[in-house]
Order: C-alpha cells, then structure tokens, then sequence
C-alpha cells in the first residue's frame, strides 16, 4: 500500500495552506482533492461573488493575492485563479478527482479509502475539506409542507431564473443579505430573519474593517476557547445594503409562522404565495469520511477537537473549521496562521516517536 506522511483531505484554501506549512517543516503531505479543481468551493458559489476583505489581507502564505490596487476587494473568479496558481507553485503532490469516503485507524496510523480506486496510508491526517457539500437547512415553523420550489444559498448563481418572482430569503448573514438586494433588482424579495439584521461598516475612519482588526489583533485571537459555538456575525456594509433594506429593497420581516402549499403565513395572520424560497442559512462542516473513527465526531457529525487538534484522535487534526481558533480561521486571510499551527504540532509530534521532521 502507497505511504504517506500526511493525508491532506481537501485541495481548496484550507488543503493548500496546510500542504504549505507542512513543506515548511519537512513533512511530505499528498493532498486529496475530490472535484477536478483546486479551487475547493469558490468555483460554485454566486456568480457576483466578492471577497468582504481588501486584496491585501486575502492571501495564503507564501504568496501575496496579485493585482496593482491592493486596497480591491476581489471578485469570486479571481480567487479561483489565485487558488490554481498557488497550487501550481506548491512542491507537493495534488491528486484531483480522488474523494475520500473513509478514514480509518490502524496499528502505525490511518487507512485512507480512496473512492473505490485504492487506499492510503499516512502516519497522520488533517481534514481541511471545509463545508460547502453540507449546506445546513434548519426546521422551519411549518415548512415541512411547503409546496413552492426551495433552494439553498449554495445552489444560487443568478439573479436570471428568478425576474419577476415572489422571493422569500431566510437569513440574516452576509450571503442572505447580498443575495436578497441582488434579486430585489429583478424581483419582488422579502428577507426573513428571527432577530433584525446586524450591521458592522465596512470602513472605519478611512480604513477597511481588516486593517483596524490586525491592528488590534482581534483577527488572530485565540476566541475558539471563548465561544465554542460561533456567534451571529454581523454583515459587513457600506452603506448600501443598509440603504436597500431602509428603501424596501428587499423587505425585511421577522421569520414566517407556517406554510400551507406554497402559501406562506407571516406573524399577524398574512398570508400570501411564494414562488420559491432561499435558504440563505450556511453549512455544517463536511466531514463523512471520518464517521468510522471512534472519538472524531459528535453525534451531530461535528468534529471534536481543541484549535484543530483532534481531542480523541491522535494524529488527525483540521483546518478550515469556522472559528476553529480566531475569527478568521476559514478565511483566506486566516487559515494559513491555523495550518501552520496544525504543521508544528504534527512535526512535533513525529519528532516524538521518530526523530524526524524539523522545527
């Protein structure tokens, strides 16, 4: 059987700036990458897709996000190309089109099934395959039966196949907000939310938020410790989309009571027909391969570990979690710092029971 020294599940963001760090240190990773692409989940979201942080806070170690005006905020395509290129530079073998179903433990360290094509073995694995194949759609009060068409925020592109139409937008985060004002051009839009939506500006005395958070290093605290579960985090404006939703454009109301067919009834007795309804209310994380590891997840499928080291595993750890130890732990521009943390800890560890690897 192929043998490896680190088993890096997922060549998205996450895959890549683990693979780096782990080069770093002397440890030979092969990166498992289930789609044709290494461009993890960017080549599938939203057509106007942009990054919420400028240009120069968006890069990978390594490797600065290219383009003259570094103050930019990227669009979705750009990521994709800036993500093909660091993986072109990366010395470490990438295997597209080899998805991992299961992860197992053996006497000198892990199985690694590879889709029905072979297996693996690595003395550790991290599983950086992020969320995006597990779009999280939560009970709603009498939704169950709803007769209209529903999707979630994950299978959204456009605003084409929806002109003219009686849109409902569950969710009160950055995607739920830039979708609902994106389609209130071509159609009629409610936005539907348990609390009003929050926002945060997106520039602070002349400065984009980001720069005020590496100022202060809020972005690299260490808050996983202090908030497990990660908070309602505002969406970040510059005043338009405050402006749309004052304007009307969409509209926002409190979360709807019930359905009946494809009619939806609203708090205060309406009741009105709608076309379809998007599920704007993001992912768990997207983990099934390590469901034959005792100890790795919970009973809700969520990975349990302390700042990516796995807590009843040893040698399997993650990267790209949300809030896995900083608030910009699934970021561009935080996941490096993580991967890095995670690389040390694996050579360390090496270095315990081999005497390889280097600091």
């Amino acid at each position: 059987m192929e043998h490896t020294d680190v088993a890096v599940i997922g060549g998205g963001q996450s895959g890549l700036a683990t693979a780096h760090a782990l080069l770093r240190r002397g440890l030979r990773p092969v990166v498992l990458e289930a789609s044709s692409t290494t461009a993890g989940s960017w080549p599938r979201y939203y057509d106007s897709l942009t990054l919420f942080s400028p240009a120069r806070y968006s890069s990978l170690p390594g490797m600065p996000f290219p383009g003259a005006d570094r103050d930019r905020y990227p669009h979705r395509d750009e990521v994709v190309d800036y993500l093909a290129a660091y993986a072109g530079r990366l010395d470490a073998e990438i295997r597209t089109g080899c998805r991992v179903t299961a992860v197992r433990r053996t006497g000198g360290g892990f199985e690694v099934e590879l889709g029905g094509v072979g297996k693996l073995s690595a003395r550790a694995v991290v599983a950086a395959s992020g969320s995006f194949g597990r779009p999280h759609r939560p009970a709603l009060p009498g939704f169950e039966e709803f007769a209209g068409q529903v999707l979630h925020s994950a299978d959204y592109r456009s605003t084409a196949p929806f002109a003219d139409r009686r849109v409902v937008v569950v969710g009160a985060g950055n995607s739920a907000v830039q979708i609902a004002a994106e389609l209130a051009k071509t159609a009629r839009v409610t936005l539907a939310t348990r609390e009003p939506v929050k926002f945060a500006a997106q520039r602070i005395l002349g400065r984009d938020l980001h720069f005020w958070l590496t100022r202060t290093r809020l972005d690299t605290a260490p808050l996983g410790r202090l908030l497990p579960r990660p908070p309602a985090q505002p969406v970040l404006d510059d005043g338009r989309y405050r402006a749309a939703l004052a304007a009307g454009r969409p509209e926002r109301r409190p979360l709807f009571t019930g359905t009946q067919g494809a009619k939806i009834s609203w708090p205060g007795g309406e009741r009105e027909e709608v076309d379809v309804v998007v599920l704007a209310t993001g992912y768990r994380p997207d983990l099934p391969y390590l469901a034959h590891l005792d100890g790795a997840l919970d009973a809700a499928g969520r990975p349990r570990h302390r700042e990516g080291i796995a807590t009843g595993v040893p040698g399997l750890a993650f990267v790209g979690l949300e809030w896995q130890r900083s608030l910009s732990s699934n970021s561009l521009r935080g996941v490096g710092r993580d991967a890095d943390r995670i690389a040390r800890r694996l050579a360390a560890g090496f270095r315990e029971t081999t005497g390889s690897g280097r600091s």
